[in-house]
């Protein structure tokens, strides 16, 4: 892979120029694309490799943003964060649950080939508080995440907020290239006591380093943020990156006060998620001024992606975020459970306020990122991503992917051009439930009817026998 080139002004305020060398196979493709970025003066001095911060949201809903569609809530933060950069409108997730889907993210490796079939465990005990004796599953040790490459390459890597890839031997952020970690273990807290509820006893899950902490009544989000600014301005002098893994608007809902004001007039339960989303959009405002004051925002390259659809669990009150015009929900492989919102933002270096309808995938951040900052990819690991890069130039390059593919319990997907059939699918939540005759099979042209309604298997088998022998297999 060819190194990436970057270069910023003595005054260090402003950075110009394409700062990335793309390789061959690109050099067409960027004098395409010339127009959409600054030009470089001759003889700039290459300098440091950007800063990375990829934004992981918990259960957001594909159209419960504003740049997404949704009317009745407000993200002025993320939407700012897309006028800056490039928005997917066809940007699916790893799997429709936490877990495997942020080992997609972290690994781009499918989930089940990376060992995260399904979600991870509930967090440690009030008991086990020494976190190097404990066994169980997790993400495996011999996973290379973004953490381990950015290490690698001189970077100082932080992990902040929600984990849920295991608390054991060999499977803490620690142990998959993190030099840094603050956050909860487990798959949720409550905000203020920082305690797992879920069948008993309760557990408190809030750690720093693997050493546990009590904040009590220090409310979550707000300490994600102070933590990332005290990381932000010891690292300012050197490249970081930083996994930032947000735990809103998953349940429980606990926005704060004046946005639970400001949304009383919308029906239950979207009265309490819009407000959590509001809680969501102003802590990544928050982020995003943190780097503004340090001078470091065109430095820093920023990717936002909901690790799945919005949940219509009990513990979410049954609902209240949406996923537009698409079926499903949290847990299903219909596209409202992986279809979600995705943005990749690089002020002066990437193209802005640009639209992309490529098929893209939660894994490809990783050869992306790889891409970007002139990182080598890992050896002998079965990627499942593919960079974006081309795609983030132009509207015009095609998507990375002729096939992807998804698998969760006994359901399965397969996605081939405008095709898409699913295994035992799972509606999760739809007001139109499965027929009978549905629940075996389902095609759908996405294309043509990106909301599912309608299952074409019986009208062309052809295309199910097809697609059934790209169904996905290894792993466990």
């Amino acid at each position: 892979m060819h190194s990436a080139l970057f270069s910023r002004d003595p005054a260090g305020r402003q950075r110009q120029g394409v700062h990335i060398l793309l390789g061959l196979r690109l050099a067409l493709l960027l004098l395409v694309e010339l127009s959409l970025v600054p030009r470089t003066p001759a003889a700039a001095p290459a300098e440091r490799r950007p800063n990375l911060i990829m934004i992981m949201a918990d259960d957001q809903g594909s159209a419960d943003a504003g740049c997404y569609g949704a009317t009745d809530l407000e993200t002025p933060a993320v939407d700012r964060l897309a006028a800056s950069g490039v928005r997917f409108t066809q940007f699916y997730s790893a799997a429709p649950v936490c877990s495997p889907s942020r080992a997609g993210f972290l690994t781009g490796r499918y989930p089940w080939l990376a060992g995260m079939p399904n979600n991870g465990p509930g967090p440690p005990t009030e008991r086990d508080d020494r976190l190097e004796t404990l066994t169980g599953e997790g993400l495996p040790a011999g996973e290379v995440t973004l953490a381990d490459l950015f290490r690698q390459a001189g970077y100082a890597t932080a992990h902040i907020g929600k984990w849920h890839l295991g608390s054991g031997i060999g499977h803490k952020p620690l142990d998959h290239g993190f030099d840094y970690s603050f956050g909860f273990l487990g798959g949720c807290i409550d905000n203020y006591t920082h305690f797992f509820y879920w069948a008993g006893p309760n557990r408190h899950d809030l750690w720093e380093n693997n050493q546990r902490v009590r904040l009590p009544g220090q409310y979550f989000p707000d300490l994600m943020v102070a933590k990332a600014r005290k990381y932000i301005t010891e690292h300012k002098d050197k490249p970081f990156f930083m996994y930032y893994a947000m735990n809103m608007p998953h349940y429980p809902y606990q926005g704060d006060e004046r946005w639970r004001a400001k949304y009383q007039h919308l029906p239950y339960p979207r009265n309490l998620y819009a407000a959590f989303v509001a809680t969501l959009d102003e802590r990544v405002g928050q982020l995003i001024q943190i780097l503004d004051e340090a001078g470091l925002r065109q430095d820093t390259i920023i990717i936002y992606q909901s690790d799945n659809g919005h949940s219509v669990e009990e513990r979410a009150h049954g609902g209240g975020g949406s996923s537009g015009p698409y079926r499903g929900a949290k847990f299903s492989l219909f596209e409202g459970g992986i279809r979600l919102p995705a943005i990749i933002s690089w002020p002066g270096h990437l193209p802005a306020g640009a639209v992309r309808g490529q098929m893209a995938h939660g894994c490809d951040w990783l050869p992306t990122a790889a891409e970007l900052c002139g990182l080598q990819l890992p050896p002998k690991k079965e990627l499942a991503g593919r960079s974006l890069v081309p795609v983030i130039l132009s509207d015009k390059a095609p998507s990375p992917h002729d096939v992807l593919q998804w698998r969760l319990g006994n359901q399965w997907a397969v996605r081939e051009g405008p095709w898409k059939l699913l295994h035992r699918p799972n509606d999760a939540g739809d007001a139109q439930k499965l027929a009978p005759g549905d629940q075996e099979w389902f095609l759908a042209n996405v294309v043509e009817d990106p909301g599912e309604r309608r299952n074409l298997a019986g009208s062309h088998p052809d295309v199910v026998a097809h697609l059934k022998t790209l169904a996905p297999t290894g792993g466990e």
